[in-house]
């Protein structure tokens, strides 16, 4: 099992882990963490026979906190100089929530000849903002707010959304789990705020509809039905249809965490897609 970094063109130093031999996975995590959230993911697979991958996105976690760069494109090419670096193929792409959309990127901008197949859970794509294309969307002031609150007082914030919505602990007879809270708010204040604070607009303003449409490897896309971050209706489900190989599962009032939280039921079913 081995951790180190690979640098990008820019000169930014990606941190990633590289755990066990096999077909590989590799994992993209949500905004603003780190690779630590895949831990359920990286060790029930490691277990099972495969090569897990995971890195922690420009200015998070561990990689440098640089103020530019802060872009699905960007993204996009990190990953790329990550999998190139291990020189891995027939990988599986795993991206929860903005890992979501940097895995589509990835796959439109940079080609699919070294992956075999990919899962998004949770994820952001094809469009979070609304406009005239996207009457479904959040209204801008809401992630005008969300800049706000990091660029302010993110340590607060980030004790307030995991919290509540993030992992569905503000719905009635769910129990918060404090391990889980203090271990979000943990990998948020590991980054840096102005990666942050870009990667909202990253996130919520890119719009993937084309490099949806271009991806031609099977695709699952996971969303909870309950999902208060990135919802439903305008996400998961249309992602589907744009997929010209994607199947969409849906899990009745699963929150938007829930590759930790109901990280069972996800594996099993990464586990029988990957298989299948």
């Amino acid at each position: 099992m081995t951790t180190s970094f690979v640098r990008t063109k820019d000169g930014v130093d990606i941190f990633y882990k590289d755990w066990g031999s096999g077909t590989p996975i590799v994992f993209s995590h949500g905004w603003p963490l780190s690779s630590d959230d895949w831990d359920a993911q990286m060790m029930y697979f490691v277990q099972r026979g495969f090569r897990v991958v995971a890195h922690d996105r420009r200015g998070h976690g561990r990689s440098t906190q640089v103020g530019f760069g802060h872009d699905m494109d960007h993204y996009a090419d990190d990953l790329a100089a990550v999998v190139q670096h291990l020189d891995l193929k027939g990988a599986i792409h795993v991206g929860h929530s903005t890992g979501g959309g940097e895995v589509v990127r990835y796959l439109a901008r940079h080609g699919q000849a070294r992956a075999a197949k990919a899962v998004l859970i949770a994820a952001v794509p094809p469009l979070m903002v609304k406009s005239a294309t996207n009457p479904g969307g959040l209204p801008k002031d809401v992630f005008d707010g969300i800049q706000q609150q990091v660029a302010t007082n993110r340590a607060q914030f980030y004790r307030d959304l995991p919290s509540g919505p993030f992992y569905g602990f503000n719905r009635p007879g769910v129990k918060p789990q404090e391990g889980i809270i203090q271990n979000w708010w943990r990998q948020g204040m590991m980054g840096g705020a102005k990666a942050h604070y870009d990667g909202v607009v990253a996130f919520s303003q890119t719009d993937f509809t084309d490099d949806l449409k271009k991806i031609t490897l099977p695709v699952l896309v996971q969303h909870g039905d309950d999902d208060q971050i990135v919802p439903y209706a305008d996400s998961g489900v249309l992602s589907a249809k744009l997929l010209p190989h994607g199947t969409l599962k849906t899990y009745k009032g699963f929150p938007h965490g829930m590759p930790t939280t109901q990280a069972d039921v996800i594996n099993a079913d990464i586990l029988a897609f990957i298989k299948g």
